[in-house]
């Protein structure tokens, strides 16, 4: 939910004309971020805010949500035909009705894509959390490692997979519900 309150908004935003000078320089920023290893992230976090745990896995998540459902809501809206657009317009629709009442409807399947997308990347990245003392899947295939047991890591692993394929196909689910009809 974090990620989608600051996401979203920043797609739009990086859509609209006044803000085209900078939305190169932000989406470099966020893809130069993605780049750097997911343990890398949250290890980094925990020095820089001196704690370990739960909330630093939080930050580091939402950190690498980010990039997927803000950059598939900005295509998701850059692909609304224009001329739709301009229909709209000469129906007397403000800016604001357009963005509410034609391209965010008709943008919904690809911004959906790219939060069930976040969601797969979270599960993966999340194993990795129990290395700042956050805990969760992780913890498993870490005890395997550490005590040299196969059965045990893959264990871990083919919950994490499990997860991650449950996430995907509940996620394939609102992704048929909330799509417009139609489309």
């Amino acid at each position: 939910m974090i990620t989608l309150l600051i996401a979203i908004p920043l797609g739009i935003m990086l859509t609209r004309p006044f803000a085209r000078r900078i939305r190169a320089y932000v989406i470099g920023v966020l893809t130069v971020l993605q780049a750097v290893p997911t343990i890398a992230v949250l290890v980094l976090l925990a020095v820089v805010f001196l704690i370990l745990g739960f909330w630093i896995a939080i930050i580091g998540l939402v950190l690498y949500a980010i990039v997927p459902v803000l950059l598939n809501t900005m295509v998701g809206i850059e692909q609304v035909d224009d001329n739709v657009l301009e229909a709209g317009r000469g129906m007397g629709m403000s800016k604001a009705t357009v963005l509410r009442k034609i391209e965010l409807p008709l943008s919904i399947p690809v911004m959906l894509a790219g939060i069930r997308t976040a969601l797969v990347i979270n599960v993966g990245t999340a194993t990795l959390a129990t290395y700042i003392n956050a805990g969760g899947l992780g913890d498993i295939i870490s005890a395997g490692l550490a005590t040299n047991r196969f059965t045990i890591q893959l264990v871990g692993a083919v919950l994490t997979s499990v997860l991650a394929l449950l996430i995907d196909y509940l996620a394939g689910v609102v992704e048929e519900v909330l799509r417009p009809r139609g489309l």
